[in-house]
């Protein structure tokens, strides 16, 4: 049986594996809760906002995502690849993404401000106009990656081949342009 909920905030609670599948959530506020090994099946959320929130093992297929907001969470090897993409959009500050697979998803415009994201997997996405705003992405895989228009302009430790990726007005710093330049493995001094 599913749920309509508005306009509730969620404190310090511990989600059940089960207990989200098929509700739909609406302008309510998640702070300090732990999704771990949950199961989002069905869910949707629309103009939500999550504050220092655990998703470790979370199953976030088939979850809708509409204006929200992840702050300060911990997302470490979730699989984002099977999200709703009808009329979706969400975006992550301060957040803990290593391990986190994106594959194949139109993330046109995504934000992703001051996280980690340690072997991140962007393989076949779509992030044109994406914001890395200071982000480390470390060991990140972009290959058949979509970059039109991303703004790398703050964000460290990245390697992207230009050769398999589109980059077209991509933006990049001086001083991190030579993760540009891996693939060609030279010296720059």
């Amino acid at each position: 049986m599913s749920e309509f909920i508005f306009d509730k905030t969620f404190e310090h609670t511990t989600i059940s594996k089960y207990q989200l599948c098929n509700n739909e959530y609406e302008n309510c506020t998640f702070n300090y809760c732990d999704f771990t090994d949950c199961n989002f099946t069905g869910a949707i959320f629309v103009d939500c906002t999550f504050n220092h929130c655990n998703f470790k093992e979370a199953k976030i297929g088939h979850v809708g995502l509409r204006q929200v907001m992840f702050i300060d969470s911990d997302f470490t090897g979730v699989n984002f690849a099977m999200t709703d993409q009808v009329i979706y959009e969400f975006h992550f500050t301060n957040c803990l993404l290593d391990y986190a697979m994106f594959y194949k998803l139109k993330l046109k415009g995504m934000q992703f401000t001051n996280c980690s994201m340690v072997s991140v997997d962007f393989m076949e996405s779509d992030l044109t106009e994406a914001l890395f705003d200071n982000c480390n992405l470390r060991l990140a895989v972009f290959s058949d990656t979509n970059l039109t228009k991303a703004d790398f302009y703050s964000s460290q430790n990245f390697s992207i081949n230009p050769v398999k990726n589109k980059l077209k007005k991509a933006i990049f710093s001086n001083e991190n342009v030579k993760g540009l330049l891996d693939k060609f493995e030279i010296i720059i001094k």
